[in-house]
């Protein structure tokens, strides 16, 4: 009977279901541990919790002012650097039309000391031309002078009578080839 009795007794008694004392003791120390984790270590835990969240935050908040500082800074050299391709364009502009003018004047200079030289050239042509005539008429007065001398048998020696002859006569010959050359 004994045995029936353990028997009965096991069997009256559900291992999933604790005793009622057990149950009770389990609960105040479960109230326990929970009053002492609630005091102490939950307020350090959340205390932890909140700098991490504020570290994290700001952070974030750091790192999106970077970002926008970053972007205008961005901003400011492409600024920067349109500014310094347009002013590289008008450099190559003023140097393109300072060198267009440097040639201009350049042209206009060699044409000025060219017409000077052409102009030097025709005065010293001019020159000699009428050295020239003055040489060949004194050199074809003396010569007619001479040859009228020998035709005459005298000597002809009066030099203002035979300068006046000479003139004349080379003056009509001028007048008679310059007719003859514009009747051409």
């Amino acid at each position: 009977m004994k045995a029936l009795l353990l028997a009965q007794a096991e069997e009256a008694q559900n291992p999933l279901l604790p005793h009622l004392d057990e149950l009770v003791i389990g609960l105040i120390a479960f109230a326990i541990v929970f009053g002492f984790l609630a005091k102490k270590l939950l307020p350090n835990i959340n205390k932890v919790l909140d700098e991490r969240r504020e570290a994290i935050e700001g952070g974030i908040e750091k790192a999106e002012s970077a970002q926008i500082e970053a972007q205008s800074v961005l901003e400011q050299y492409k600024a920067q650097l349109a500014e310094a391709r347009h002013e590289a364009a008008r450099l190559r502009q003023e140097a393109t039309e300072q060198g267009a003018a440097i040639i201009t004047e350049m042209r206009a200079e060699g044409q000025r000391q060219r017409e000077e030289i052409v102009a030097a050239g025709h005065a010293q042509i001019e020159a000699d031309r009428k050295a020239a005539a003055t040489a060949l008429r004194q050199d074809v007065g003396r010569l007619a002078t001479n040859l009228a001398g020998k035709l005459v048998g005298e000597s002809l020696e009066d030099h203002a009578r035979q300068s006046r002859t000479i003139d004349r006569f080379l003056d009509e010959l001028e007048d008679k080839a310059e007719s003859t050359g514009a009747a051409r």
